[in-house]
């Protein structure tokens, strides 16, 4: 393990070959592993480190996409909550709003029968971004073709394997933790099914993350700004106690557009926009005072704070109100012309606002309702309570094809879309999510406070409401932190090629044994997670947990 009072990570990857260090009165004591020695020899150039530094990201990204793409137009049917979001993008490409089907209207679109929809507008309760990705996908390839319907889940998928990579290797200062952050994240299950099923969350997950980054980038920027503003100030003979307002922070901006898309996907990208507002604050407080202004506190409440909002909070809004445009434009969406009745306009005060923004604060309310109050049965909802021991993952879509079919060579076959984790890398990143709470709580460490107040935003608000309706998939906006704290952890274990070598050999010996195991894993459930045609006892293999059927 890393000591607290130096930086972890600096030397997890070293272009430096290992070698012997002698200490004054001791015996010379051998250092690194051997493939710290074969690895300085293969990046013995600027070229090998070159290709090193991109190739390796590129390799997972590729797979990312490969596991990910592979055969996604199987099974040609609309799977799980895509009879809702895929329709509703469909007519949202045809009409500018959301409109309502027939009954069993499903099989006809299965059948590419996908011009039954109505005039009348759908009721819908998350806002229209996600849907409108969705349809780029149905406009390029067809709304008959099942890969159109979920190609752009796929790339936002992929791009989110992507962006993890770009924060690990910000946040690490390693290339090497960077790719394995990527790695785990293309193979993990949860991962790879919200990439292959046209639904919201996945889009949710990428904006998040995007916006996590966004508040990394700014982190280093605005400490340096201040130090800098600071120093100026005292040479010139004043010795501020507040400090400086430091308005021009652009990646507070972009972080408050990126959360401003997530919210345009779900409302739970609201929780995003809070935590880090609040983390924001925080972090000023936190770096006046090790700059040492007397009054840090207000200083980072009452002068940074307002300006910090500014920053922050109204371009979400704004993101957020522009993701509506086709309602607005449109003149049949739901509720849209609500306040055009008499009975229902505002009076007094508010009379003056425009009937259109009186209908849609009306159906923003309606929206709030009902998602406070929604707790409809469902065979596969899960309490949050119990997410992080993953008891109860989400059967996205289950068949037993006949024999001579999908590829079945002898009854019962199976074929099964079930969105769970790589139960290794979950459950290996949910016990380092709880050592990561003991290392914040003892050494204060900025690196661990970041990426627990991602975790903090996508989890902690659900167990709000443990009597609604949810599932264990909504656990896809927090993997990428939970992987992000496996990471760390793992960094810690390898250690650095000063180590000694027996420590060392044992870091790299162990984390191989754990990427080797997880990709084994991945390669065992893969076909559960892509609809693969498997004998019925091979999916009964899976079923580790008795409420894993």
């Amino acid at each position: 393990m890393s000591t607290p009072n130096r930086d972890p990570f600096a030397l997890v990857v070293s272009g430096d070959p290992a070698g012997e260090s002698t200490s004054p009165g001791d015996d010379t004591v051998q250092r690194g592993s051997r493939l710290d020695e074969l690895s300085a020899r293969m990046l013995s150039t600027p070229r090998r480190r070159l290709a090193w530094y991109w190739g390796a990201p590129l390799f997972v990204a590729i797979l990312a996409g490969i596991l990910r793409i592979w055969n996604l137009g199987h099974p040609h049917t609309l799977v799980f909550d895509e009879t809702f979001y895929v329709k509703d993008a469909w007519t949202l490409l045809s009409n500018g709003y959301e409109s309502a089907w027939p009954e069993n209207a499903d099989e006809a679109f299965n059948r590419g029968e996908t011009s039954g929809f109505l005039d009348d507008p759908s009721y819908v309760v998350h806002p229209p971004l996600g849907k409108w990705l969705i349809a780029l996908g149905m406009a390029a390839f067809g709304p008959g073709d099942s890969f159109g319907w979920r190609i752009s889940t796929a790339i936002v998928g992929t791009l989110a394997v992507v962006a993890i990579m770009l924060i690990a290797r910000k946040l690490f200062a390693s290339t090497l933790l960077a790719v394995l952050a990527g790695f785990l994240l293309a193979i993990d299950g949860q991962a790879i099914v919200m990439s292959r099923v046209a639904v919201l969350d996945n889009s949710v997950m990428l904006f998040a993350l995007l916006g996590f980054g966004c508040v990394l980038l700014d982190r280093e920027r605005h400490e340096r700004i201040l130090g800098e503003r600071l120093a100026t100030a005292r040479a010139a003979g004043t010795d501020p106690s507040w400090g400086p307002v430091l308005w021009w922070r652009p990646w507070v901006l972009a972080a408050g557009l990126s959360f401003g898309l997530a919210s345009s996907v779900k409302w739970s990208g609201l929780y995003f926009l809070a935590a880090f507002g609040l983390y924001l604050v925080v972090v000023d407080a936190l770096a006046r005072r090790r700059l040492g202004l007397p009054l840090w506190t207000s200083a980072a409440v009452l002068k940074q704070g307002p300006a910090t909002f500014l920053l922050f909070v109204p371009p979400a809004l704004v993101v957020y109100l522009v993701s509506w445009t086709s309602w607005f434009v449109s003149d049949n969406g739901y509720y849209r012309h609500w306040a055009d009745q008499a009975s229902n306009a505002w009076t007094g005060v508010f009379s003056w606002v425009p009937t259109a923004w009186q209908s849609f604060i009306f159906y923003q309310q309606s929206i709030y309702n009902f998602h406070v109050g929604l707790k409809a049965p469902h065979p596969y909802s899960a309490d949050p309570l119990s997410w992080l021991v993953m008891t109860r993952p989400t059967s996205m879509w289950y068949a037993s094809p006949g024999v001579g079919t999908d590829g079945c060579a002898a009854e019962p076959c199976s074929q099964a879309i079930t969105s769970i984790a790589n139960p290794l890398i979950w459950w290996a990143a949910v016990a380092a999510l709880f050592y990561l709470l003991y290392r914040l709580a003892r050494y204060h460490e900025w690196r661990v406070g970041l990426i627990l107040m991602g975790t903090v935003a996508g989890y902690l608000p659900w167990l709000l409401y443990t009597d609604r309706t949810v599932f264990q998939f909504y656990t896809i906006v927090f993997l990428p932190y939970l992987i992000l704290g496996l990471v760390f952890c793992i960094g810690l274990l390898l250690g650095s090629p000063n180590d000694e070598r027996w420590r060392r050999s044992r870091g790299i010996s162990l984390t191989v044994v754990f990427v080797v195991a997880s990709a084994a894993i991945t390669a065992f459930w893969y076909p559960l997670w892509s609809a693969t045609t498997v004998p019925y006892w091979f999916w009964m293999l899976h079923s580790w947990l008795p409420t894993w059927v």
